[in-house]
Formats: structure tokens, C-alpha cells, sequence
């Protein structure tokens, strides 16, 4: 029964996803088509050389306030959960020590450790193995 219940929460969640992205194509449609009623009214005037009325209609302005309204509601529902713009909010439930641990870029091999008093360099290579030279072929080629 619970698996039913989460698989139809499922889809529940992802048509509604579905449904805000038909209203971000339907808004974007109708600003697009009162882009081109515009430009189509502009041409249309400017043959007429009527300076007279050199306001947009009110039905394409209409239309154009519904398609960003339509459109702006389709994507803040896409866009999901905003994060808060102030810092301290986030970084509230820290304490003052997290904030600074950054282990990535913790580093041991330094030249400080060789300045403390308890630093004991590594043990010298034994002296029966003879230094070899990088370029020198190793013994388990030669035959």
C-alpha cells in the first residue's frame, strides 16, 4: 500500500511539473504573438503615416501582460526552492569552527615541521645499497 502511495505521489509531482512547463511554452507563445501583433500594427501605421496614435492597442498590451504573468508563474514553479540571499541564515546553524574547516586544504608536508624541536628526519638509505642513477636500467632487465 505504501509503495502505491509513493508512486502516485510520483506522478502527481511530475505532472505537475509537466503542467508548469505547458504554461512557461503558452506564456512564452502568447509574448511571442504579441510581438508580432506589435510589429504588424507598427508597419501597418506607419504606411497609414498616422502619427497621431503612436500608443500600442490596449489588446495587445493586455495580451502581452497576460503572457508574462502566465509565463513568470510557469517558471518560479520550475525553478523550485529559492535560497535565502543573506548568508547568516544558512551558515546560522554553524558554528564558528565549521565555517573555517576547509580539510581539502589541510597540508602536512611542509618545511615547518623541519623548525620543531621534536622533528627527527627520516633514517638515511642504508649504505650497502648503492645509490643509482635515474637513468641507469634496473638489475631485473638485465640478464
Amino acid at each position: 500500500m505504501k509503495f502505491c502511495y509513493e508512486v502516485t505521489i510520483f506522478f502527481v509531482f511530475q505532472m505537475k511539473d509537466k503542467v508548469y512547463k505547458v504554461l512557461l511554452g503558452l506564456g512564452l507563445v502568447i509574448l511571442f504573438h504579441a510581438a508580432y501583433s506589435t510589429t504588424e500594427w507598427r508597419s501597418i501605421t506607419r504606411q497609414q503615416k498616422s502619427e497621431s496614435n503612436d500608443q500600442v492597442p490596449l489588446d495587445i498590451t493586455i495580451q502581452t501582460l497576460v503572457g508574462i504573468f502566465i509565463a513568470m508563474i510557469g517558471v518560479l514553479n520550475i525553478a523550485g526552492e529559492f535560497k535565502e540571499i543573506r548568508a547568516g541564515v544558512e551558515l546560522g546553524q554553524r558554528s564558528w569552527e565549521d565555517v573555517g574547516n576547509r580539510p581539502s586544504f589541510y597540508g602536512f608536508n611542509h618545511r615547518g615541521k623541519a623548525f620543531s624541536p621534536g622533528y627527527d628526519p627520516p633514517p638515511p638509505a642504508s649504505s650497502s645499497s648503492r645509490r643509482s642513477n635515474v637513468m641507469d636500467i634496473p638489475e631485473k632487465f638485465l640478464s
